[in-house]
């Protein structure tokens, strides 16, 4: 018996192995679990360097940029680096057809220049610190779900409370490994961010969704920011009285450049990974959400482009949408083909058979762990018809503008509803909604979205579970026949949402008694049919379903790790500072085919095609390439390097973060994956999965040479080669 359970185990190392570039670590941790293995691959710098409380560190320079994106901070006055499609919202909301900052670009002069970007911040971490115990006080085997999760909750708000008392400070307290483990973040929010640069959308968005998740890139996918403060360095609401942002760091920028297998590391915010997931997780996202959710928005992205290619107006109003839209379609592509490349599924079920075999020689363990895996085969199985339903509401019926847009009347609805509602509360309602009404209809063309709506009811209406399916259809098959395109034509043609004029005109002379027409309006109706059967019915059952799953999760990832006692297990990502590190590398996606781990501008004039829009070529780029006129920015090989890939592992999130050589110096811009190393997310493929950065030398360069503003780069600290 004891030789078995050796066999097993050694065996379970073999499958569940970390290869060097795999994972998403912890910063402070990184002395305990990662540093040497860094420090031989070739880093120079002190794991003080990194990540210090008691020192400026790396840290320091790096900040979340919005809910979803990294940014770097380059200067002393607090000038920021990330994606230009991570700034492309702030960009197309200060575009116009006067001041097309989109198709033209933008470079602030000076700082009075510099454009405020509403509704965008940054978070700067202070520290963090483990506080596993004290968020599970109270909490042992014998309480159930639901009181787990009370006393966790109390837990967490008064740690967060405690944390930040006396200061101007944030907190908020994660789960790590499912729950196993709880870490505290005190964070700086900067809520003045100002635009200061972004190439045209022919560099910053070159190849556009053609290359996007592809490998070679030739893409300038960059912007500029600056966060500003008020007079005492602290965080401040906008304010012509604030002043750029001194940091306690920020990066040197190097022109050194790189070589395969020169060390690199990662440090950013990474958005959601799920690498310890059962087959049966797996199997669900690959083989049914996926598919799924890769059809709804491929007819959303086909009515889209087709309009953007007829109007340029159009394309300005929908090129953040799109990009959106289109980002998580095309990852998700990737994502499903990587995994049944590599048979992710079979790996995950011959990784349960060794976890099943260990838990049922390990005596009281079986107890414990030996029925997880029915569990979770029983639970999944439940849960699909309702998760597939939940993907229709959201993807399809929220996937129509205006019927989401319309969902943001609700608060007023409710408000007259309610006796006790205060005459200026409703005032400030429909004050806010008329500034709502401003901002989406500059960026909403009906036209795009009848076809939209005519194309997504068809959907739901022919392949959702009808048990979830809208009230609303009953509707539609009874007085129209299913006739989707005359159902929704009546509906833009009665509604008032439909018409910037008709909805300005109800919020300026509303009053209570006209809630009625309100509720009347047929796009309202549709709205409250979709949002009701998804608030009511599918978000409860599904919040019991997933409640199920965490539970099951949690228990696997604690039997995971006590079964693998040696081995690191890095955390999945959660919108969390983190460190990945690998190095700068090429790769063979299939038979034959054999990539170099960088690109030049000569790709660029390769793909240039003046009749695609994504693929039309920047004159003044043109131009210095043509007279070979690369400044201080070209490789010792005298090329114009544009973008390079190497095998740090990382994720949605990672948007923007920096790519560090060995010395800490700033040498890229992480943007993307390679499309067939897109199912990082669930399972790291270290032969195929790849970062792909815009070099940094190709970013000074725009900046320098083809906008030709050097103020930026006289602020930053330049390393010579």
């Amino acid at each position: 018996m004891k030789k078995s359970r050796l066999l097993i185990i050694f065996i379970m190392a073999l499958h569940l192995s970390v290869s060097a570039e795999e994972g998403m670590w912890i910063p402070m941790l990184l002395d305990r679990l990662n540093f040497k293995q860094m420090q031989d691959l070739g880093l120079k710098l002190s794991s003080e360097d990194i990540y210090s409380v008691n020192h400026s560190s790396i840290k320091d320079a790096i900040v979340q940029f919005g809910s979803g994106c990294t940014a770097e901070i380059v200067s002393p006055q607090g000038l920021i680096l990330t994606n230009y499609h991570c700034g492309i919202g702030a960009i197309q909301r200060q575009s116009s057809l006067q001041n097309d900052y989109l198709s033209n670009g933008f470079w602030a002069k000076s700082f009075e220049g510099e454009l405020p970007c509403q509704g965008i911040s940054v978070t700067l971490l202070i520290r963090m610190e483990e506080v596993t115990d004290k968020v599970l006080t109270g909490v042992d085997e014998k309480i159930n779900q639901f009181q787990r999760t009370q006393f966790i909750k109390q837990n967490i708000e008064k740690i967060e409370k405690e944390a930040v008392a006396g200061t101007h400070y944030e907190a908020k307290v994660k789960p790590f490994y499912y729950g196993n483990q709880y870490y505290l973040f005190v964070n700086e929010v900067f809520r003045d961010v100002r635009l200061v640069g972004a190439p045209p959308s022919n560099i910053g968005k070159f190849g556009g969704d053609t290359d996007n998740w592809m490998w070679p890139r030739h893409t300038g996918d960059f912007s500029v920011f600056r966060i500003y403060a008020n007079k005492n360095n602290e965080p401040a609401d906008f304010s012509k009285d604030n002043v750029p942002y001194k940091p306690k760091n920020y990066l040197p920028v190097s022109l050194k450049g790189y070589m395969k297998n020169d060390f690199t590391f990662v440090f950013g915010y990474p958005g959601t990974t799920r690498e310890y997931l059962t087959s049966y997780g797996v199997d669900l996202i690959a083989n049914k959400e996926n598919p799924l959710r890769i059809g709804l928005r491929q007819q959303r992205l086909d009515i889209m482009n087709a309009a953007m290619e007829k109007s340029r107006l159009v394309r300005i109003q929908y090129a953040a949408k799109v990009n959106g839209i289109a980002n998580f379609w095309k990852k998700m592509i990737g994502e499903t083909r990587g995994i049944r490349r590599i048979e992710a599924i079979s790996k995950k079920e011959e990784q349960e058979l060794l976890f099943k075999q260990w838990a049922g020689s390990a005596g009281k363990q079986n107890d414990r762990y030996g029925n997880l895996l029915p569990a979770f085969r029983s639970v999944y199985q439940d849960y699909l018809p309702l998760d597939l339903s939940a993907i229709y509401l959201t993807e399809a019926g929220q996937g129509i503008e205006v019927v989401k847009f319309a969902a943001g009347f609700r608060d007023l609805d409710k408000l007259i509803h309610n006796k006790y509602s205060k005459a200026e509360e409703i005032e400030k309602t429909i004050q806010n909604l008329r500034r709502t009404c401003v901002d989406f209809y500059k960026n909403y063309d009906a036209s795009v979205d009848l076809e939209v709506m005519v194309a997504m009811l068809r959907e739901m209406g022919l392949n959702m579970d009808k048990n979830y399916r809208p009230d609303i259809f009953r509707e539609i098959e009874k007085s129209y026949k299913n006739d989707y395109l005359s159902y929704s034509s009546a509906v833009f043609a009665k509604s008032m949402f439909t018409d910037s004029s008709r909805i300005l005109s109800f919020l300026r002379s509303f009053k209570a008694s006209k809630v009625k027409a309100l509720e009347k309006d047929p796009v309202f109706h549709l709205m409250g049919s979709i949002y009701e059967r998804n608030d009511k019915d599918v978000i409860p059952e599904i919040k019991i379903f997933t409640d199920k799953l965490d539970s099951l999760q949690r228990l696997y990832m604690a039997g995971l790790m006590e079964m693998q006692q040696t081995r690191r297990f890095y955390p999945d990502a959660n919108l969390t500072l983190r460190v990945a590190y690998g190095k700068v590398d090429d790769y063979k996606p299939a038979d034959g085919v054999a990539y170099s781990y960088f690109t030049t501008l000569a790709g660029v004039m390769q793909k240039e095609d003046p009749a695609i829009y994504d693929y039309r070529v920047d004159p003044q780029l043109k131009k210095l390439y043509l007279e070979h006129d690369f400044g201080r920015y070209a490789d010792r090989d005298g090329t114009m390097h544009v973008a390079f890939t190497a095998s740090n592992h990382t994720t949605g999130g990672n948007s923007g973060s920096p790519v560090l050589n060995a010395d800490g110096e700033l040498i890229g811009i992480n943007f993307d994956r390679n499309w067939e190393g897109t199912l990082s997310d669930l399972m790291y493929d270290p032969s195929q999965c790849r970062n792909i950065a815009i070099d940094i030398r190709y970013c000074l360069f725009v900046i320098d040479k083809v906008a030709g503003n050097d103020r930026l780069i006289r602020e930053m600290k330049i390393i010579q080669p």
